[in-house]
């Protein structure tokens, strides 16, 4: 039996909403999982890159046995029903490029997993799946829209179980994903953090989410604004990505942008703005970025309203 998954891009945090908040992107992985008829042949994983825009070198260095996430994840689902994987050849056709905060890890983990759990007859549940794949990413922000789409925000409860309510994303609204070509691994942009903060920075952000959500059901603009601001992570990972003060600052000019954050731990930037000016704003960081040698691929996507979706299933 073979079983394909697509799951989609994601963009975690979007200024205030560290590691609550992601949202689903049109840009796919494919987890391809078959059972092998050789015994003894064990677990085999393949990355295969079917991007230009996709390093085939960074995907050297992911992990193709046992200490994989991919591994692992398939591992822990096949525990849950007291069992061992065995006999599996795992497929990645990889187009979310890989740490530049676009959800690339959870993306496998949430294609091995649905996959897994399709081979197996369906065992795990939508809730048990959520909590297994968040075991392995530690947070819910990417690991939640890569498994049910959409805007997302979600908690990963003390006993493992995630919670989460999805909101609609204004269609005048526009969102522009901009990839630099340059890696930041999440480990190094976590590094950066401050173990504590103070009260007046979590109060702060407090307010910004809140501002937020109601922005995203109201459809204000100008209180989207000052919603995208964050004290929590932002400030700390701003000199990890060159000429991103730079951005910011020259985008302040546009009335029609609304902010410019972190996609995730970076190296991408999301660009939330009304639907005009696009092409600007796309010059604005091109030529900004190029100013320190850094060359840059920018999309404006629709947000993904699609989880991971099976997308053949052979026996």
């Amino acid at each position: 039996m073979k079983v394909s998954v697509k799951v989609p891009a994601t963009t975690a945090n979007i200024g205030p909403g560290f590691d609550c908040m992601g949202m689903a992107l049109p840009i796919y992985n494919t987890v391809t999982i078959e059972e092998t008829v050789l015994p003894g042949t064990g677990v085999e994983i393949n990355v295969i890159a079917d991007s230009d825009s996709i390093d085939q070198l960074s995907l050297d260095h992911i992990p193709s046995d046992e200490n994989s996430i991919v591994y692992k994840a398939v591992e822990l689902l096949y525990n849950s029903i007291g069992q061992t994987p065995s006999e599996l050849k795992i497929t990645i056709h990889s187009n979310i490029p890989v740490a530049r905060g676009l959800g690339s890890s959870s993306s496998v983990i949430v294609g091995a997993l649905v996959a897994a759990n399709e081979l197996l007859g369906r065992p795990a549940d939508e809730v048990a799946l959520l909590s297994i794949a968040c075991e392995i990413e530690g947070h819910p922000d990417n690991i939640t829209p890569a498994i049910v789409g959409g805007l997302v925000i979600s908690s990963q409860e003390d006993d493992g179980s995630v919670i989460y309510r999805r909101l609609k994303w204004p269609e005048n609204w526009a969102v522009t994903v901009c990839v630099p070509d340059f890696e930041l691994s999440t480990d190094i942009a976590r590094s950066v953090l401050p173990q504590e903060v103070p009260m007046k920075d979590a109060i702060f952000n407090a307010k910004r989410l809140a501002m937020f959500v109601e922005a995203i059901n109201t459809e204000d603009s100008e209180l989207m604004k000052l919603a995208l601001q964050d004290r929590l992570h932002q400030p700390y990972r701003m000199k990890l990505v060159p000429g991103l003060e730079n951005i910011i600052a020259n985008l302040k000019h546009f009335d029609n942008v609304l902010g410019c954050v972190l996609s995730g731990a970076g190296s991408s930037i999301l660009i939330v703005s009304e639907k005009n000016n696009l092409d600007k704003i796309r010059n604005v960081v091109k030529e900004t970025w190029a100013d320190q040698n850094i060359k840059c691929e920018i999309r404006t996507l629709a947000v993904e309203n699609n989880g991971a979706q099976i997308v053949s299933n052979e026996d």
